[in-house]
């Protein structure tokens, strides 16, 4: 397995999530957003680390390299309270075994916290490598479904979920 840390999300990340903000790493979600979108994502990410319904970080490398971002957060699905997770790594660093490794972090990061019994991922269905990252990782395909996102745009996903009790 690869060997990541995760660290929490700090207003000093910007230039990494400026990084991560190409188009090649946006596809599947909506596309690159505005410096002006980028600066103030950064701002929720470094205020929401550690604020209790969940947290950004940055994914790093034994050698300190930050080389992507991962999180969980709280949102409601189907009636129920979840964690939603998400992550971005750079590419030159994809296809490492890098974005499991970081989800793994997470998913014992909130499994730990004891809160919610799933974390559920939302990967596109034309997006394989997020959803290998899903199977990897030890979630489970629950199926197809419409989701939000960005905020106002509908896309086609599968609907992947892990228990946080196990």
């Amino acid at each position: 397995m690869t060997d990541v840390r995760i660290a929490r999300w700090t207003e000093g990340d910007l230039d990494l999530l400026r990084q991560l903000n190409a188009p090649e790493i946006r596809h599947h979600t909506g596309g690159p957003e505005t410096d002006e979108q980028v600066i103030a994502r950064n701002d929720r990410y470094a205020r929401f680390s550690g604020t209790g319904p969940g947290c950004m970080y940055t994914i790093m490398l034994p050698d300190g390299a930050k080389v992507g971002s991962v999180g969980y957060w709280e949102r409601e699905w189907r009636g129920e309270q979840v964690y939603e997770m998400g992550w971005a790594v750079l590419p030159a660093y994809q296809g490492r075994g890098v974005a499991t490794a970081a989800v793994r972090a997470v998913v014992d990061v909130a499994r730990a916290r004891r809160t919610h019994r799933w974390a559920h991922a939302y990967p596109s269905v034309d997006n394989p490598a997020s959803n290998a990252v899903c199977r990897k990782a030890g979630f489970t395909l629950l199926g197809e479904t419409d989701f939000e996102y960005p905020p106002g745009r509908l896309m086609r996903s599968n609907d992947w979920r892990v228990d946080l009790t196990g």
